[in-house]
């Protein structure tokens, strides 16, 4: 898992986030799987595409899920670094021999409507452009429901971490060897 706070389970007891739940159900499933959670609360793709090498050589995993970018959204950060960025780590995953997960993510819509469409649209070109599995929208099915997230109004609660690791799962398992 690679990714920025969303899947570092920031605010709450790291075995309450969505990766830890992900890592009980394939324990549970008996895949022959383990989960290594190289997320960083905070992270930009830049700081990302930086530690990719390092990370990919640590773990040496079978599969990334790369969920990155909503930090540059969230900064309001160019669109354009963004991509190459994460295109950058999808290409050193498939060459350390990993297959990609590309999570996306939207924005709220305070920053604007050209920026936000270009912001979404932008996950699902690099999905297309490098041919991985794609989930859309990490938080689909709650992100409208304040309930869901802490004070912060950004970081899902405990309760919603159950459906991103079901989203996750149903995008993650056909990845997974037979």
């Amino acid at each position: 898992m690679f990714g920025d706070s969303l899947s570092a389970a920031y605010g709450l007891a790291r075995a309450q986030g969505w990766v830890a739940l992900l890592a009980d159900r394939l324990k549970r499933e008996r895949a022959d799987y383990s989960v290594a959670n190289a997320s960083i609360s905070g992270e930009t793709s830049a700081e990302g595409r930086a530690r990719i090498d390092a990370a990919l050589a640590k773990y040496r995993p079978a599969i990334v899920i790369l969920e990155l970018g909503a930090n540059d959204g969230l900064r309001g950060l160019p669109l354009a670094p963004m991509k190459a960025n994460l295109g950058a780590i999808i290409e050193r995953s498939r060459a350390a021999g990993a297959r990609v997960l590309l999570v996306g993510m939207k924005l709220p819509p305070n920053y604007g409507p050209q920026y936000t469409r270009q912001f979404e649209q932008a996950f699902a070109e690099l999905a297309k452009r490098y041919n991985v599995a794609f989930l859309p929208f990490l938080l689909e099915g709650f992100a409208e429901k304040r309930e869901m997230f802490q004070p912060d109004n950004i970081h899902p609660t405990a309760q919603a971490q159950p459906l991103i690791e079901e989203r996750v799962w149903k995008a993650l398992r056909p990845l997974l060897a037979k």
